[in-house]
């Protein structure tokens, strides 16, 4: 779906606003205020590394300062961090199929694009497997990969899960450490992933359009993920049967399967792929922004409760209606300028939280959730003291808040109290309605969970069929696109009450004798108990 070409355009941002109640700490205002200056155009789309995002991060260090903060870094404020950045020279990468003797050349961009999160071979030729979800998850009993022939083989995998995998868990073993780690111990060489086409925020033309922007990695060896792989491509679901010719199958029937979360048919495919490909390679450097509140209880001031957002977006890209700049208004100027609000509210309180508050803005999440990795494996205070995560991503107050959508609701006591939280405004609070775009794994939350730490995040749930058609609508058309900028509408009287909850909790948290711990039932709780927790 797309917006009308009359609300593609607009001149002006359009604000609604209604007068807060008396004990609120928010307005709106101040959380767009902050909006404006961190996606404006001067910041250039704040990429990793770039002078963009530097510049967004001063301003965020000047306004923790104004709130008084103290510097919780490794330099001040800030977090050095080196990663590796990584891009395709397609001019001289190429990639075709081998069937029945004849070479079936892929057009890059139009059938298949290369993907730099792994470290691409220069030159493969393999054949190909047809591997369903792709999925090995122990847990359930559940293995993609058993009884196939994947030794020096590439495999072809449908995004996505069967209903019988809870959510979490699925999307868990969706990441690419996870699915990269059962390929490497089957013997695969490399990874061709087909989007399902019920759940792409992004249409392909969009996808294909910046497919020749660098990707990046932790330069540090410990961080090296995907060691081995010598192919990661995305092919086009429009055109997947090119894959799938010869097979007895076809890419219709396996997308009804995917739309449904059915189980999958995992087959041998009567073709090889082969490929050549170029890749650039440079250092780059950037840096997390770390802050703290101290504590006011002398027991429990020495932990520490985090509220997390990612500063970077993607900078200067291909043009869409003439237009280069990819803003990140929402993602996620929005979710820092709820930090840097809270921080604020804060200082003019007479609350004094028991634990240290502990603020973070992380780089390089659009890059593969980076910052944050580096940073739950180093954090810059001690690793055990952190208590939990409240993570702001692109939450989207673009209509009323009637319902919060928490990701990460069922796994740990977190839920429980953002329901309270939630609750005392007057909220409903749901779980993650959407599975099968995994989004409890795309934001920095996950890395502190897969550190022991119980997270969670939070976005603006739908209510109706209007409001979800005009969150569908904001995907497809400004999600990672340039149109999320500054001439888009929000609405403040949602924004404010977001950031209520989100001061709310992190207080609730801060000041709960006990530290959130994982439900016994949740597959993270492992994590906690591999940190000591």
């Amino acid at each position: 779906m797309r917006f009308p070409v009359a609300l593609c355009c607009f001149l002006f941002v359009s604000l609604t606003y209604s007068q807060p109640a008396p004990d609120s700490h928010f307005d709106g205002k101040s959380w767009w205020n902050h909006i404006k200056v961190l996606a404006a155009d001067d910041m250039e789309g704040r990429e990793t590394g770039s002078p963009g995002l530097r510049k967004a991060e001063s301003y965020v260090v000047e306004q923790l300062k104004q709130a008084g903060l103290q510097p919780a870094g490794t330099d001040g404020f800030y977090q050095p961090i080196k990663f590796v950045s990584r891009q395709i020279v397609e001019q001289e990468s190429s990639a075709s199929l081998l069937r029945n003797g004849k070479i079936e050349p892929l057009t890059l961009g139009e059938d298949a694009i290369f993907s730099t999160r792994v470290d691409l071979a220069p030159e493969v030729e393999a054949p190909l497997v047809f591997a369903g979800y792709g999925l090995t998850i122990p847990e359930k009993n559940y293995d993609d990969l058993a009884g196939l022939d994947l030794k020096g083989k590439v495999a072809v995998v449908f995004s996505g899960s069967p209903s019988e995998l809870p959510g979490p868990l699925a999307s868990h073993y969706q990441t690419l450490k996870e699915r990269w780690k059962a390929f490497r111990n089957a013997g695969a060489v490399g990874i061709i992933s087909i989007p399902n086409p019920s759940t792409m925020d992004i249409p392909w033309w969009r996808i294909a359009l910046n497919r020749t922007r660098p990707s990046m990695d932790l330069a540090d060896a410990e961080f090296h993920e995907t060691e081995g792989a010598k192919l990661y491509m995305i092919f086009n679901p429009a055109h997947a049967n090119k894959l799938l010719q010869g097979s007895g199958h076809t890419f219709e029937d396996i997308a009804a399967l995917g739309k449904d979360r059915k189980p999958m048919p995992r087959f041998a495919l009567p073709a090889s792929i082969k490929t050549r490909a170029k890749v650039d390679v440079k250092s780059v450097g950037s840096s997390n922004v770390v802050a703290v509140l101290p504590g006011a209880d002398p027991r429990l001031k020495d932990e520490y409760v985090a509220l997390s957002a990612h500063v970077d977006h993607l900078g200067v890209g291909e043009p869409v209606h003439g237009d280069r700049i990819y803003n990140g208004a929402m993602d996620n100027a929005s979710g820092v300028a709820v930090l840097l609000d809270v921080a604020a509210s804060l200082k003019k309180s007479p609350v004094h939280p028991k634990r240290s508050l502990l603020f973070l803005f992380v780089t390089g999440e659009e890059k593969g959730l980076l910052g944050s990795k580096y940073f739950a494996a180093h954090p810059t205070v001690n690793p055990h003291s952190i208590v939990a995560d409240i993570n702001v991503d692109m939450f989207l107050p673009i209509h009323p808040l009637k319902v919060l959508t928490v990701y990460g609701l069922e796994e740990s006591d977190l839920g429980g109290m953002a329901r309270d939280v939630a609750g005392t405004y007057g909220l409903g609070v749901e779980s993650d309605p959407q599975p099968l775009r995994n989004a409890f794994i795309r934001s920095d939350q996950y890395n502190f969970i897969i550190h022991g730490i119980p997270a969670l995040a939070m976005s603006v749930g739908d209510t109706t069929d209007a409001e979800a058609k005009l969150k569908k609508e904001w995907l497809t058309n400004r999600y990672h696109a340039p149109s999320d900028d500054l001439k888009q509408p929000v609405d403040l009287p949602a924004a404010a009450e977001y950031e209520e909850v989100i001061r709310g909790l992190m207080v609730k948290i801060a000041d709960d004798d006990r530290r959130p711990e994982w439900k016994s039932t949740s597959f993270f709780r492992r994590y906690g108990k591999t940190a000591g927790q």
